[in-house]
């Protein structure tokens, strides 16, 4: 079933083809970190939220799939005029899954955001807009998230306030792709110092898949806080 926005008071949920005249919708996936911003984005936009494909109208001209964890048949992306991601890499490079982990792993501060048309394939359609976030290096799991997910939120509102001015635009030069990260990618490696893991220390969620390391075969986990009470003083 889809899941409705909180919609002003004068508007209401009763008055449901109404709000389907705004033709945009937002698509997420159920149970996941993403969900409290996609009722954001929803809100903001007065239009509905869905968690199901399925479940979106043709009527829907514009639907922004953020965060969306299933594979969209073609016939489902034929019923409405645009259908769009936001991708956390500077496709076509950083095609596949956790591209903002990846990079902060890599070092990089500066992380380009493609906003593209879905299509078949994977990461592959032409895009609209490309927006560069910019990180301190210091942010933990919990801090990039957010600021991923207000990024993408500012994407979709700078679309529809500009998509007439928008000409879709091939992605052009070399691909590449990211795997999927598991559990076993938050180990910690004994034999390096923590300053050269403090990127991946970033990444892990304390919750879902905290750091960890192995010795003398027993696990250990590890998790990582922001002091909130500590200033450069107390060095």
């Amino acid at each position: 079933m889809a899941s409705l926005t909180n919609l002003p008071a004068e508007q209401g949920h009763s008055n449901a083809a109404s709000v389907m005249a705004t033709k945009v919708a937002v698509l997420t996936t159920p149970q996941q970190w993403f969900v409290p911003y996609a009722e954001q984005l929803a809100r903001e936009l007065q239009c509905h939220l869905f968690l199901r494909h399925e479940d979106v109208p043709p009527m829907i001209e514009t639907v922004f799939i953020l965060s969306y964890h299933r594979i969209i048949p073609e016939h489902y992306l034929k019923q409405h005029r645009h259908n769009l991601v936001i991708h956390a890499s500077d496709l076509p490079q950083g095609k596949g899954w956790a591209p903002l982990t990846w990079q902060v792993l890599e070092g990089k501060n500066d992380i380009v955001f493609t906003l593209f048309e879905a299509d078949a394939s994977t990461d592959n359609g032409p895009f609209y807009l490309k927006k560069t976030l910019h990180l301190s290096g210091y942010e933990l799991a919990p801090e990039l998230r957010a600021l991923q997910a207000q990024f993408c939120i500012s994407m979709c509102k700078e679309y529809l306030a500009h998509q007439d001015e928008l000409p879709a635009q091939p992605q052009s030069g070399s691909e590449s792709f990211y795997r999927k990260r598991t559990a076993v990618d938050s180990q910690i490696d004994l034999a390096q110092t923590l300053e050269q893991q403090f990127n991946l220390l970033r990444t892990v969620d304390n919750n879902d898949y905290p750091a960890f390391f192995i010795k003398d075969g027993r696990k250990y986990i590890l998790k990582i806080y922001h002091d909130p009470e500590y200033t450069p003083q107390d060095a």
